[in-house]
């Protein structure tokens, strides 16, 4: 992108604002045949054969997201690392045996983030997605139950696109 773009204007929006996620869903690298990216939105999403991007679900306030931004001014290079973090309820073997999928050989990973606004977002376009941390366990007392901990980290040259919510229900299991 050349230097001399204009900039374009941020107006305030009077809009209901919400932290939070309401939906994180995964597919490893290689059942993705192509993605569609059209002025900063994700339109479309190729997959392989029957492939499906898997859904995790999670509890309400228990995942999030968080992109941050660095410039290292010296180098002319800029680094957004998005960090997405869930936490799943109930601690049980079909979701271990998930979770030791996803974590095998460290793989590749495209992640489809549903924020509590009722925005998409596409996480791991340039460089992909990994999960990083993961972390088992169960509470002390009673109420606090047991749950899996998990870190997805992708590191990009710019912020997160946006996904056309039309595609959603055509690349999801």
């Amino acid at each position: 992108m050349s230097c001399n773009t204009s900039l374009t204007s941020i107006l305030k929006n009077c809009e209901n604002n919400i932290g939070g996620l309401k939906a994180v869903y995964l597919s490893p690298v290689e059942f993705v045949t192509g993605v569609t990216v059209v002025a900063g939105q994700v339109t479309a999403i190729g997959m392989s054969g029957s492939a499906k991007f898997a859904e995790f679900q999670f509890n309400k306030n228990s995942a999030n997201y968080v992109e941050d931004g660095a410039a290292a001014l010296d180098a002319g290079s800029t680094v957004v690392t998005t960090t997405t973090t869930l936490s799943i309820p109930r601690r049980e073997t079909a979701k271990s045996n998930s979770i030791r999928l996803i974590a095998a050989g460290q793989r590749d990973l495209y992640l489809i983030l549903l924020d509590a606004n009722g925005n998409y977002w596409f996480q791991g376009y340039s460089n992909y997605a990994n999960l990083t941390a993961f972390g088992e366990g169960s509470g002390a007392a009673k109420a606090d139950g047991s749950k899996y901990s998990l870190t997805f980290v992708s590191e990009e040259p710019e912020l997160m696109y946006t996904v056309d919510p039309t595609i959603i229900a055509n690349i999801i299991s």
